[in-house]
């Protein structure tokens, strides 16, 4: 379990292709020393296990399953990505509940400064924007976000603070880019149980 506040942005290392899974090698300074072997690590928000371990970086195995539901496919050597270890038990729940369980891939429609801060507009999955209202939460690359606006049925408006906007990596993202996407754990359960309620 995750909060969805980033502690560190790191950078992909090195890509490589194993027999069934894709390795990444992900720069991450300190962090490395504060990790063991099998911890969980949010990588943009998606919840990886720790494989290898290097003085200032550290090595996740990707199966195929989360490359093709995450932005994870797309990286490359350089790629900037959003860092989180897993909530402790008993720890600070400073953002909101966040599994680690990208449910798609949405894509930034636009960022535009007001005055301090930056409003983006994303679109969001479609089973994802079901469930999402205007000032719940919602993980865009694991950054646990208050959902200011619903535009239309598939876009959340989302505000940014210079501090989220510098330190994390959604300050680096363009028209177009494509972002991993949490929906609320709690409208995940209120839809499913409205769901089976219509059956």
């Amino acid at each position: 379990m995750f909060t969805g506040i980033v502690e560190r942005i790191g950078t992909v290392r090195s890509v490589s292709d194993l027999q069934s899974t894709r390795r990444f090698v992900l720069e991450c300074g300190t962090v490395a020393g504060e990790l063991a072997l099998g911890d969980s690590v949010a990588v943009d928000g998606a919840c990886f296990t720790v494989t290898e371990l290097e003085p200032d970086a550290f090595a996740v195995d990707v199966i195929g399953t989360s490359l093709e539901r995450t932005i994870a496919a797309g990286y490359v050597p350089g790629t900037k990505v959003n860092l989180e270890r897993a909530l402790e038990m008993g720890g600070r729940l400073d953002g909101h509940l966040v599994q680690g369980h990208v449910d798609g891939i949405g894509r930034m429609i636009q960022s535009v400064k007001d005055g301090e801060f930056w409003m983006m507009d994303l679109e969001l999955p479609a089973d994802v924007a079901r469930l999402t209202v205007e000032r719940g939460s919602v993980a865009i690359n694991g950054v646990s976000l208050t959902v200011a606006a619903m535009p239309t049925d598939r876009v959340s408006r989302v505000g940014l603070i210079p501090y989220t906007h510098d330190h994390t990596n959604l300050g680096r993202l363009r028209a177009g880019d494509p972002v991993n996407v949490e929906g609320d754990l709690i409208g995940k359960y209120v839809g499913r149980i409205l769901a089976a309620r219509e059956d």
